[in-house]
């Protein structure tokens, strides 16, 4: 299967990066373009055999087409290439506020689409997929079971895609910035240097997905493993319930506002399907 990539950015390019490591896909099946020819060739160059086309060839030449650009990008681009598409091929975005349905109105093939997270790039995490109504089965059939390589490959429906993709391609971000404070907090308060905090932190959060990926602690399980009544654990969860009360509502209310911001912009461009 050839797999064409419209958009080499930061998710274009870690996809690409994740199946070619992972041996899912060679790079020889690769017909990627991009607006910058900079990042095209440093992937070329990185990945002999990856072909460099413009959109329409792209498009013409393979039979699985990931449009990995911005929401706002995407009808333009639909527009002015989608007479390339055919019947038999499959095109998957992966960006929330364009829906299948309104891919699908723009070109005659399977649309699906499939929100990665930047763990997809350890081969690791989750990868929210859904399908269009037009999308068969041996498409769907063939996206799990590629996705599947580097993620494991969850279903959603419209209703929860916002928040499930707060949860899995938002969500290392958010810890990020969670654990980055940490460690800033660790070195203002503490005689510890930031470097070993960080190194500390990085394989506790490493021991920690070991936890939870063995299946030897949930997370309320875990929580409640190392909370010793009375102990030192405790006194710093009591300030965590207190500076938290409220902070995920109003986080999930933020993202929500800019989704609906994006989803009408791209009502205005796509129509509503």
């Amino acid at each position: 299967m050839d797999i064409g990539v419209i958009g080499t950015g930061n998710m274009g390019s870690m996809l690409i990066e994740a199946l070619i490591e992972t041996k899912a896909v060679t790079p020889a099946q690769f017909r990627i373009t991009n607006r910058t020819p900079e990042k095209t060739a440093k992937l070329a160059n990185k990945y002999p055999g990856i072909q460099v086309e413009n959109i329409e060839n792209t498009i013409l030449e393979s039979d699985l087409i990931l449009l990995c650009v911005k929401p706002l990008e995407m009808h333009g681009i639909l527009e002015k290439a989608g007479g390339a598409f055919r019947n038999e091929q499959c095109l998957v975005s992966i960006t929330s506020p364009v829906t299948v349905g309104q891919l699908a109105a723009m070109v005659p093939c399977s649309c699906a689409r499939a929100i990665p997270s930047i763990t997809n790039r350890a081969a690791a995490g989750a990868v929210l997929l859904t399908f269009g109504s037009q999308c068969t089965s041996e498409w769907q059939e063939k996206v799990k079971t590629l996705f599947s390589k580097i993620s494991t490959p969850v279903e959603v429906g419209q209703q929860i895609t916002r928040v499930a993709s707060d949860l899995v391609s938002c969500g290392p971000a958010f810890f990020s910035f969670l654990a980055q404070k940490m460690i800033e907090g660790a070195v203002r308060k503490t005689k510890i240097d930031s470097d070993t905090a960080c190194i500390l932190t990085a394989e506790m959060l490493i021991g920690l997905g070991e936890l939870l990926k063995q299946q030897i602690y949930t997370l309320p399980a875990l929580q409640e493993k190392v909370t010793v009544k009375g102990g030192i654990t405790g006194e710093g969860l009591k300030v965590l319930e207190k500076g938290t009360d409220g902070l995920f509502e109003k986080l999930f209310e933020a993202t929500h506002e800019k989704f609906k911001e994006d989803t009408d912009a791209v009502a205005g461009q796509f129509g509503t399907p």
